[in-house]
């Protein structure tokens, strides 16, 4: 088992005239600037510096809407646009490449045919029946089986949902799960990853075993994610799907969320660094 930091490390930065919150994602070869305040000179000055230090390939920036010009002058480019993150307000992705392999992506092509054939599929908020499974909210004693599900379907993930442990920390923190259990085994899961200092949610770690799926599972988990964080006010919901994946992709399009951007090569999931497709929903306004 690896231990949970040689995946990600967190950091506030500050300068004289800025702070900024750093994710150095060691096992995914990037950096991530999730938050910043003040001098954006001075944040890119510190990445620089940082870059110095750390062999990162990639790094993101969640630039707000009145900045991403100027990180676009300084060599960045706009990969998606998490709409109404901060607080009702867009975030823009933007992102700096230091090796072309990295930039590159060999499957862009597939990937956007998939899109589009993804892109046809009419949509509906009605969850699909699903008999002989029990749906429901995850809790601290459903952390092994989580970690066993998600160690059969992923043999390599940017996070190391393998470790009960880490399991365990996501839940007693700002994550809440739902999984699906048939015959008393952990079947299929998802989670929504909460930041309340912006009210928004990250619908991720979406897993089925190959044995389950195309039962419409993964479309009644999401729902009742959503309906929590409706519960909670918690109205902008994003998820990040592998761009290969017409599954997934399928599942959020059906949910009537909309396609913003694309992440090249951003995270490590089975064999390769894998390219990322960002959905967006406003849980405020969607109607039925």
């Amino acid at each position: 088992m690896k231990d949970i930091n040689v995946y990600n490390e967190e950091r506030v930065i500050s300068g004289a005239d800025f702070t900024m919150n750093a994710s150095l994602d060691h096992f995914n070869e990037r950096l991530k600037v999730e938050d910043y305040r003040g001098n954006v000179y001075s944040i890119h000055n510190e990445i620089t510096n940082l870059l110095n230090d750390y062999p990162f390939t990639k790094i993101i920036i969640k630039s707000r809407q009145e900045d991403w010009s100027t990180f676009l002058s300084y060599g960045y480019q706009v990969e998606a646009i998490f709409q109404g993150y901060f607080n009702g307000n867009d975030a823009y992705g933007m992102a700096m490449y230091k090796e072309n392999a990295r930039r590159t992506s060999e499957h862009w092509m597939i990937e956007d045919d998939t899109l589009h054939q993804v892109q046809k599929l009419s949509c509906t908020l009605e969850s699909p029946e699903a008999s002989g499974y029990i749906f429901r909210k995850a809790c601290m004693d459903d952390a092994q089986g989580l970690a066993k599900l998600y160690q059969a379907v992923f043999e390599i993930y940017p996070t190391p949902m393998n470790d009960p442990t880490f399991i365990s920390r996501l839940i007693q923190g700002d994550s809440i799960f739902y999984l699906t259990e048939y015959e008393g085994q952990i079947v299929s899961a998802a989670s929504a990853e909460i930041n309340m200092t912006y009210h928004n949610a990250e619908i991720t770690d979406c897993a089925t075993l190959p044995a389950h799926r195309k039962n419409g599972l993964m479309k009644v988990l999401i729902a009742k994610l959503e309906e929590d964080l409706k519960e909670n006010s918690i109205y902008c919901t994003y998820s990040i799907a592998r761009a290969l994946s017409f599954g997934m992709n399928a599942v959020f399009q059906q949910r009537k969320y909309t396609y913003t951007g694309r992440f090249t090569k951003n995270c490590k999931i089975f064999n390769k660094l894998e390219d990322m497709n960002l959905w967006v929903c406003d849980l405020s306004i969607r109607k039925a």
